[in-house]
């Protein structure tokens, strides 16, 4: 004699990030990712390629509501780092006498992929209930609207790389050959800024607090990053604080290429792609 079926109870969960509503393949999935670190990799990977135009859609959606009506539009992008360049430069290189040759290019080295940083994860965590009305009508993975707003913002980062080169061209500081070593920490800061995406706007999901919270922390991480000094300035006995900071190690990447033209130690290089690595498939999961 057959048993009679279980009837099921309750609704179906929902990722925050995936929008999945089979709890079975959901769990298969956890499942997957905890067997192998590589198919977190694999399956962003996927995701990326499936959706890759809605990506894009989205992030210049983005752009175009962010300098909407603004009479100067897209130039904000370059205003902004040169705005920020010049106060902070006339504060730390004239009011506190900051012993630093050619402050500007050794703030913006670092200043550009902070920025960057900041206001990807800043949207980033507003970016899937924004899009709730979206999610109702449209049955859409809902890791493309971080991925989106790191995108948004990474286009931006690209246009600020003009006033630094405007910078460099009126102190005549030479454009280095290191600079080829770039990519090597923007591909980490990426990561880092996705991973850092993925759980804060989950998270934001279920405590709208989260976005408030992640303006107060950004705030502090400013000055705990080496933006605005170098970590030579830090006394040994504290320096081990600062280098548990996983960006200090993309920022210093940046310094070195740009502003020394120099190249980083290899175990640098590595902690700064790992970093990223395992944030974003920390946030991913």
């Amino acid at each position: 004699m057959r048993s009679p079926r279980r009837a099921s109870s309750g609704r179906r969960s929902r990722s925050p990030i995936t929008g999945g509503r089979t709890p079975r393949s959901a769990a298969r999935r956890r499942a997957d990712l905890a067997d192998c670190p590589s198919n977190c990799m694999l399956q962003l990977t996927r995701e990326i390629k499936r959706n890759h135009e809605l990506i894009w859609a989205l992030a210049l959606k983005d752009l175009q509501i962010r300098y909407k009506r603004s009479a100067l539009g897209f130039l904000w992008s370059l205003l902004n780092p040169l705005l920020m360049m010049v106060i902070l430069t006339i504060v730390f290189s004239t009011l506190m006498r900051f012993s630093v040759k050619d402050y500007a290019v050794f703030l913006l080295s670092a200043l550009l992929p902070w920025t960057f940083f900041s206001q990807g994860l800043s949207y980033a965590v507003e970016s899937i209930v924004a899009n709730a009305e979206l999610l109702k009508k449209v049955a859409v993975c809902r890791s493309v609207f971080p991925m989106a707003a790191v995108l948004s913002n990474l286009i931006n980062f690209l246009l600020s790389l003009i006033p630094l080169a405007l910078v460099l061209l009126v102190l005549r500081f030479p454009f280095l050959l290191a600079w080829v070593y770039v990519p090597v920490p923007l591909l980490g800061l990426i990561l880092f800024t996705m991973g850092c995406g993925f759980f804060c706007a989950a998270a934001n999901v279920f405590f709208r607090d989260v976005s408030h919270i992640v303006q107060i922390v950004l705030s502090a991480w400013f000055y705990f990053s080496p933006v605005i000094y170098s970590l030579d300035l830090i006394p040994k006995r504290f320096r081990f604080l600062f280098e548990m900071n996983p960006l200090a190690y993309i920022l210093n990447g940046f310094r070195l290429a740009i502003y020394y033209g120099e190249l980083p130690s290899l175990a640098s290089a590595i902690l700064s792609v790992a970093g990223g690595i395992l944030a974003m498939m920390a946030g991913y999961y």
